[in-house]
């Protein structure tokens, strides 16, 4: 006897979403659930018929399968994993998000139980400015958790291997039937291993790692900036029983300098000038984040906060063949501690010095001495 079409059973077209296969679903399974039918075979079969379809188009792949192959896509597999479970299997989709245990939907089935993940691990890294320009190969030392030599992870003492949880059948979770609905929980036996170590390795007490310090390289590249986060793969803390490991985040920040504050890939360095240098023109030397130095010209009559650009004497930018730029902010420094003969000669500047010598004070003043003369009027 050939199977009805699974779309046909739930009184849905093909192009359903989810959301109205669902619905569907559940108004069919309440009108035939046996409960309801006490006795009635052909409501328990149609009731069964529900359930296959359902399992079936509620799952993306076997879904995708279907409407390629049909029913042939499961027939070697008795109807495909989920087909044919005892009564209450159907509603333990529509549950999982309201009992599952926190794990992303992962189950015994999908994969190997007990074989749980190591945790990421992270390291704060603390580098200076003149290794983020030139990068570095660094040795970091941290704790962890590795496999466990002497039983190879499997938690079991060797000469002896751990044994399928009766209670789960190795699944890890069980379901309890309560009336119309199905819960699943995590298996109190084997706390979700879906195995039982009767005989645990001595070395790690069952656990199939163990804690130790382990020392590893970084190799951090040039450009790198303040907060960048480096991924090292598996080589976070070892997984439970042989599990995979997780990662290890290296994050990294970079020490304020003497001399330079970053943006992106300029560099700004702030340097103070006499003020006969910024009024008479000059030269000054000033450093460069490669550990030269270089000259720079400072024209007669420079004021505070001219800036001037070195070009390709920043930082590198991070995997890119480009460079940014040095800027020299300069500001005039006011002559302190002053002889009798200094202040005799600014004196006499200053008693011979015309707006000419001033030009921005002078304007600016003009402009205060015309505002308050409309102000009068």
């Amino acid at each position: 006897m050939s199977k009805r079409d699974y779309y046909e059973i739930l009184g849905v077209t093909k192009t359903a979403t989810e959301g109205e296969m669902k619905v569907a679903f559940r108004k069919l399974a309440m009108t035939y659930h046996p409960d309801r039918n006490p006795g009635d075979k052909e409501a328990e079969i149609k009731f069964k018929e529900i359930n296959e379809a359902y399992q079936c188009l509620s799952d993306g792949q076997k879904r995708a399968a279907y409407d390629r192959f049909g029913h042939a896509a499961f027939s070697q597999g008795g109807g495909g994993p989920g087909f044919g479970n005892e009564f209450g299997d159907f509603m333990s989709d529509i549950f999982d998000n309201f009992f599952g245990d926190g794990r992303g939907g992962q189950r015994g089935r999908g994969g190997a139980p007990g074989r749980e993940r190591g945790a990421d691990l992270r390291y704060n890294l603390e580098i200076s400015l003149e290794e983020a320009f030139t990068g570095k190969a660094e040795t970091i030392r941290i704790p962890t958790s590795i496999t466990c030599e002497t039983c190879a992870g499997s938690g079991a003492k060797p000469g002896s291997k751990p044994r399928p949880c009766s209670t789960c059948g190795g699944y890890g979770r069980v379901r309890a039937a309560q009336g119309f609905f199905a819960i699943e929980r995590t298996c109190p036996n084997c706390h979700g291993r879906g195995e039982i170590v009767d005989d645990p390795c001595t070395a790690c007490a069952g656990a199939g790692r163990v804690n130790r310090e382990r020392t590893l390289s970084i190799n951090v590249p040039a450009g790198v900036d303040d907060g960048l986060r480096i991924r090292l793969a598996g080589e976070g803390e070892s997984g439970l029983r042989g599990g995979p490991a997780g990662d290890l985040y290296v994050f990294l920040s970079i020490k304020p300098h003497d001399f330079f504050q970053r943006d992106g890939a300029d560099l700004f360095c702030r340097v103070p000038i006499s003020m006969v240098t910024a009024a008479l023109s000059g030269e000054i030397t000033v450093p460069v984040i490669d550990g030269s130095q270089t000259q720079v010209r400072i024209p007669a009559g420079t004021q505070t906060a001219k800036q001037f650009r070195i070009k390709g004497k920043g930082m590198p930018v991070l995997r890119a063949r480009e460079v940014g730029d040095l800027y020299i902010q300069v500001f005039v420094e006011t002559p302190q501690n002053l002889t009798k003969r200094q202040r005799e000669l600014l004196q006499e500047f200053d008693k011979t010095a015309s707006d000419e010598n001033h030009p921005e004070s002078a304007g600016f003043f003009s402009k205060v001495r015309d505002f308050f003369g409309a102000a009068r009027a």
